[in-house]
């Protein structure tokens, strides 16, 4: 199908306030039918689509990542008919995180450059201390290692929530806009990342389970969910970190629980990059 007239490729990597009404408006008028109708169902997963991750500006600009998103948005014009659903996350942060220079301080009360490397045995040796929640911190170094076979690193300020680098990049939030307009559902957004004691990449789970918190761990009412649909594309940023530890999320659960679900999912390749 053509593209329709909201759609500007050259707008694709700016920042800008979307046209959301146009979008919306235009899509109703496109003729689709409803969403509700759908045989087979098709679920779209944008991961973490933000203009922090994808602006060429952005605190954590992902290389590649404008023209993943231009061909993403591209795609999900020419066959908004065949989707469903569109579900998008949001990676949300504050200024105190674990995985932020806030957090730690060396032995002269310097905190850590973004991109420091903190491991276990550093944090053992007294190189770097937390700042917050030292049983907590001290814990979550091993665990990470142990479970996640990461070390920690520390993050620059990125996708802080109320801030231009939190929002979904302007063109392909009105390509979400118009699949709603047109197919008569609703977009779910997810906000992940806001507790302060872990990492989060994934859209699924917490890098470290916290006792306590609803989002600290696995999330099976949404893996219930996607597993409703009869074909799943993930896509999104970036595709060694947030994506890569979504898809493993749902293979690890899916393997257990439902493994025909796994069969259903389809990497958008076209549509990430790797932190470089």
């Amino acid at each position: 199908m053509s593209l329709p007239s909201i759609y500007d490729p050259n707008r694709v990597g700016k920042v800008y306030r979307a046209y959301t009404t146009t979008a919306i408006t235009e899509g109703m008028a496109a003729g689709h039918k409803p969403a509700s109708q759908d045989d087979p169902r098709v679920l779209v997963m944008l991961v973490d689509a933000q203009v922090d991750f994808i602006h060429p500006e952005g605190s954590l600009s992902v290389p590649g990542a404008v023209e993943d998103t231009r061909r993403t948005v591209e795609w999900i014009y020419q066959n908004v008919g065949g989707i469903t659903k569109i579900m998008a996350s949001l990676d949300t942060h504050i200024p105190f995180q674990i995985f932020y220079p806030t957090w730690w301080i060396d032995e002269d009360g310097n905190h850590p450059a973004p991109y420091t490397l903190i491991s276990a045995g550093e944090v053992d040796q007294g190189k770097w201390k937390p700042t917050l929640m030292e049983d907590w911190s001290v814990r979550y170094v091993h665990q990470l290692e142990e479970g996640s076979k990461k070390v920690l690193t520390i993050w620059p300020y990125h996708t802080m929530l109320g801030t231009e680098g939190h929002i979904i990049m302007p063109a392909l939030r009105e390509a979400i806009s118009y699949h709603a307009g047109a197919r008569q559902t609703q977009p779910d957004l997810y906000v992940k990342g806001t507790i302060p004691q872990t990492e989060h990449y994934s859209i699924l789970e917490p890098e470290v389970k916290v006792p306590g918190e609803t989002l600290g761990i696995v999330n099976e009412d949404l893996l219930k969910q996607i597993a409703s649909y009869d074909r799943i594309f993930v896509m999104g940023q970036a595709k060694s970190h947030c994506v890569l530890e979504t898809v493993t999320s749902m293979v690890r659960y899916y393997a257990e629980h439902d493994p025909e679900v796994i069969k259903r999912v389809t990497l958008f390749d076209d549509g990430m990059s790797s932190v470089a």
